[in-house]
Protein backbone atom coordinates (compact mmCIF):
# COMPACT_ATOMS: atom_id res chain seq x y z
CA UNK A 1 0.00 0.00 0.00
CA UNK A 2 1.18 3.52 -0.76
CA UNK A 3 -0.10 6.28 1.49
CA UNK A 4 0.68 9.81 2.65
CA UNK A 5 3.03 10.44 5.53
CA UNK A 6 1.61 10.86 9.04
CA UNK A 7 3.02 12.04 12.38
CA UNK A 8 3.56 8.45 13.54
CA UNK A 9 5.93 7.69 10.64
CA UNK A 10 8.89 9.81 11.73
CA UNK A 11 10.91 7.15 13.59
CA UNK A 12 10.55 4.52 10.86
CA UNK A 13 11.47 7.04 8.16
CA UNK A 14 14.51 8.18 10.13
CA UNK A 15 15.57 4.54 10.43
CA UNK A 16 15.03 3.96 6.70
CA UNK A 17 17.02 7.05 5.64
CA UNK A 18 19.93 6.33 7.98
CA UNK A 19 20.08 2.70 6.77
CA UNK A 20 20.99 3.69 3.20
CA UNK A 21 24.74 3.57 2.76
CA UNK A 22 24.70 5.43 -0.57
CA UNK A 23 23.55 8.61 1.17
CA UNK A 24 26.24 10.79 2.72
CA UNK A 25 25.74 12.18 6.21
CA UNK A 26 24.87 15.54 4.66
CA UNK A 27 22.33 13.96 2.27
CA UNK A 28 20.71 12.11 5.17
CA UNK A 29 20.40 15.37 7.11
CA UNK A 30 18.64 17.04 4.18
CA UNK A 31 16.28 14.07 3.70
CA UNK A 32 15.40 14.18 7.40
CA UNK A 33 14.78 17.95 7.21
CA UNK A 34 12.27 17.43 4.39
CA UNK A 35 10.55 14.67 6.37
CA UNK A 36 10.31 17.00 9.38
CA UNK A 37 8.92 19.78 7.18
CA UNK A 38 6.26 17.49 5.68
CA UNK A 39 5.20 16.23 9.11
CA UNK A 40 5.26 19.65 10.80
CA UNK A 41 3.51 21.60 8.04
CA UNK A 42 1.24 18.87 6.66
CA UNK A 43 -0.68 19.93 3.56
CA UNK A 44 0.95 23.38 3.70
CA UNK A 45 4.40 21.87 3.13
CA UNK A 46 5.84 22.15 -0.35
CA UNK A 47 7.19 18.62 0.17
CA UNK A 48 4.70 15.80 -0.32
CA UNK A 49 5.83 12.43 1.03
CA UNK A 50 4.30 9.07 0.20
CA UNK A 51 5.22 5.76 1.82
CA UNK A 52 5.23 2.15 0.75
CA UNK A 53 3.89 0.26 3.77
CA UNK A 54 3.61 -3.49 4.26
CA UNK A 55 2.44 -4.99 7.58
CA UNK A 56 2.82 -1.56 9.23
CA UNK A 57 6.49 -1.37 8.18
CA UNK A 58 7.68 1.40 5.88
CA UNK A 59 9.70 -0.23 3.10
CA UNK A 60 10.23 2.87 0.99
CA UNK A 61 9.20 6.44 0.36
CA UNK A 62 9.39 9.31 -2.04
CA UNK A 63 9.35 13.05 -1.58
CA UNK A 64 8.00 15.23 -4.36
CA UNK A 65 7.17 18.88 -4.87
CA UNK A 66 6.17 21.39 -7.49
CA UNK A 67 9.10 23.32 -8.90
CA UNK A 68 8.67 27.02 -8.08
CA UNK A 69 8.01 29.44 -10.95
CA UNK A 70 6.99 26.67 -13.34
CA UNK A 71 3.73 25.43 -14.73
CA UNK A 72 3.39 21.69 -14.36
CA UNK A 73 6.97 20.79 -13.43
CA UNK A 74 7.62 18.61 -10.38
CA UNK A 75 10.84 17.54 -8.68
CA UNK A 76 11.32 14.10 -7.21
CA UNK A 77 13.56 15.08 -4.30
CA UNK A 78 14.02 11.64 -2.78
CA UNK A 79 13.07 8.08 -3.52
CA UNK A 80 14.45 5.40 -1.25
CA UNK A 81 13.81 1.78 -0.43
CA UNK A 82 15.01 0.05 2.72
CA UNK A 83 18.11 -2.02 1.77
CA UNK A 84 16.53 -5.33 2.84
CA UNK A 85 13.46 -4.54 0.71
CA UNK A 86 15.27 -3.63 -2.51
CA UNK A 87 14.83 -5.56 -5.77
CA UNK A 88 11.21 -6.42 -4.91
CA UNK A 89 9.48 -3.85 -7.13
CA UNK A 90 8.89 -1.29 -4.37
CA UNK A 91 10.87 1.45 -6.11
CA UNK A 92 8.93 0.83 -9.33
CA UNK A 93 5.61 1.14 -7.48
CA UNK A 94 6.78 4.34 -5.82
CA UNK A 95 7.96 6.00 -9.03
CA UNK A 96 4.75 4.96 -10.82
CA UNK A 97 2.77 6.52 -7.96
CA UNK A 98 4.86 9.71 -8.22
CA UNK A 99 4.09 9.96 -11.93
CA UNK A 100 0.36 9.52 -11.27
CA UNK A 101 0.59 12.19 -8.54
CA UNK A 102 2.12 14.62 -11.04
CA UNK A 103 -0.51 13.86 -13.66
CA UNK A 104 -3.37 14.20 -11.12
CA UNK A 105 -2.01 17.63 -10.22
CA UNK A 106 -1.93 18.82 -13.85
CA UNK A 107 1.80 18.32 -14.12
CA UNK A 108 3.65 17.33 -17.25
CA UNK A 109 7.32 16.98 -16.28
CA UNK A 110 8.94 14.99 -13.50
CA UNK A 111 12.59 15.88 -12.92
CA UNK A 112 15.10 14.03 -10.77
CA UNK A 113 18.55 15.31 -9.82
CA UNK A 114 21.28 12.88 -8.87
CA UNK A 115 25.02 12.48 -8.67
CA UNK A 116 27.45 10.95 -11.13
CA UNK A 117 29.34 9.21 -8.29
CA UNK A 118 29.93 5.50 -8.80
CA UNK A 119 27.79 4.53 -5.80
CA UNK A 120 24.77 6.11 -7.57
CA UNK A 121 25.10 3.93 -10.68
CA UNK A 122 22.33 1.58 -9.50
CA UNK A 123 20.07 4.60 -8.95
CA UNK A 124 20.80 6.04 -12.39
CA UNK A 125 20.10 2.66 -13.99
CA UNK A 126 16.77 2.51 -12.12
CA UNK A 127 15.72 5.82 -13.71
CA UNK A 128 16.79 4.67 -17.16
CA UNK A 129 14.83 1.39 -16.77
CA UNK A 130 11.79 3.50 -15.94
CA UNK A 131 12.12 5.48 -19.19
CA UNK A 132 13.68 8.64 -17.80
CA UNK A 133 16.19 10.36 -20.01
CA UNK A 134 19.17 12.49 -19.08
CA UNK A 135 18.01 16.05 -19.65
CA UNK A 136 21.36 17.59 -18.77
CA UNK A 137 24.61 16.96 -16.96
CA UNK A 138 26.65 19.67 -15.27
CA UNK A 139 30.31 18.84 -14.81
CA UNK A 140 31.83 19.18 -11.32
CA UNK A 141 28.54 20.52 -9.93
CA UNK A 142 28.73 19.04 -6.42
CA UNK A 143 32.52 18.94 -6.36
CA UNK A 144 35.37 18.08 -8.71
CA UNK A 145 34.54 14.76 -10.35
CA UNK A 146 30.94 14.73 -9.09
CA UNK A 147 28.58 15.89 -11.79
CA UNK A 148 24.90 16.78 -11.44
CA UNK A 149 22.76 14.57 -13.67
CA UNK A 150 19.17 15.64 -14.22
CA UNK A 151 16.78 12.95 -15.41
CA UNK A 152 13.38 13.87 -16.75
CA UNK A 153 10.22 12.32 -18.06
CA UNK A 154 7.52 14.17 -19.97
CA UNK A 155 4.23 12.69 -18.79
CA UNK A 156 1.77 14.10 -21.33
CA UNK A 157 1.33 12.14 -24.54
Amino acid sequence: MIRKISNQDKDQLYDLVTSIDEFTTEEKEIALELIDDAITNGEKSQYKIFLSVYNERIDGYYCIGKRPLTQGVYDLYWIAVRPKSQSKGIGKKLIDHAEKFVEMNNGNWLLIETSSKDNYEKTRNFYLRNFYTIVTEIKDFYKAGDNLIIFGKYLKN
